[in-house]
């Protein structure tokens, strides 16, 4: 495993390391979970929310599958999927309409370059919510449930996500998100998305996995416009401002849909003494 390269992409301020094993295994599969923690440390590694690889697929043109820094292993990222469409797109893997194997399913991808930048298109599904698929306690919708002092909705776009809309966003997001993130109501956990309406959304993420908050979340973007617009509060496109940038979502007929930039952060090779403590 010696020489193993990485690529350090952000979408909206959400980075990863992306390693490509499109053409081969780089990594072995009982490394990969201890190693998105060990090079996930902003200390100690390299630093970012996650590992990305991308890996062969017999369902689409390529797979993504994504590592977290707590070592668990993400269905769906809608940041993590527009970076390694950008890496697959340079790379000359893919052109510019093609399909992503995730564990969410297969998410079809269009891309671009406009004014120099990347952007790509991802075609995130139909939002579930049904509490039998998001997953969720209890039967029927789960629509302004009252947990710890909040009112909470909840949908799974590739992954749970609970939506809390505020009328001011300045809190203390990772002291109040973890016991909604926690809650015996979500058997898979939930990521919590604060959300403060207008003339466009502002959201805030507390992810899953990463036990944190983060600069964006992609799907957690979708979740708070598929949860707006089911409560009448958005029509079929809206964007929504992360505190990394804005993201464009939205819908046609029940499909979601977002757009977003992707960009490449550097390239580099991890080194062989960082890789024997994962051995």
């Amino acid at each position: 495993m010696n020489q193993l390269e990485f690529v350090k992409l952000h979408g909206n301020g959400n980075d990863f390391i992306l390693i490509d094993e499109l053409k081969g295994e780089r990594m072995p599969e009982d490394e990969k979970s201890e190693a998105s923690r060990v090079l996930c440390h902003r200390n100690f590694g390299i630093g970012g929310d996650g590992v990305l690889f991308l890996v062969p697929s017999e369902k689409a043109d390529i797979g993504m599958r994504l590592f977290q820094p707590d070592g668990s292993e993400a269905e769906m990222c809608g940041n993590g999927i527009r970076c390694l469409a950008k890496h697959a797109w340079e790379s000359g893997y893919v052109g510019e309409s093609f399909s992503v194997e995730t564990l969410a399913g297969v998410i079809p991808i269009q891309v671009r370059k406009d004014c120099n930048r990347f952007w790509a298109r991802v075609e995130m599904g139909i939002p579930r919510f049904e509490r039998s698929e998001i997953p969720a306690e209890g039967e029927g919708l789960f629509i302004r449930v009252p947990i710890h002092g909040f009112e909470v909705s909840a949908v799974n776009t590739g992954v749970p996500h609970a939506v809390i809309f505020v009328d001011d966003l300045d809190l203390p997001v990772e002291q109040i998100a973890p016991n909604i993130r926690h809650s015996p109501c979500f058997p898979d956990g939930a990521n919590v998305n604060f959300v403060r309406l207008g003339n466009h959304l502002e959201v805030r993420t507390f992810e899953r996995g990463v036990e944190a908050e983060t600069l964006s979340c992609g799907t957690g973007s979708v979740a708070a416009a598929a949860v707006a617009r089911r409560l009448g509060l958005v029509g079929d496109s809206v964007e929504v401002r992360t505190r990394g940038g804005p993201l464009r979502i939205s819908f046609v007929g029940e499909k979601a849909f977002m757009e977003g930039p992707a960009v490449t952060v550097c390239r580099g090779v991890i080194s062989d003494e960082m890789l024997q403590t994962l051995q």
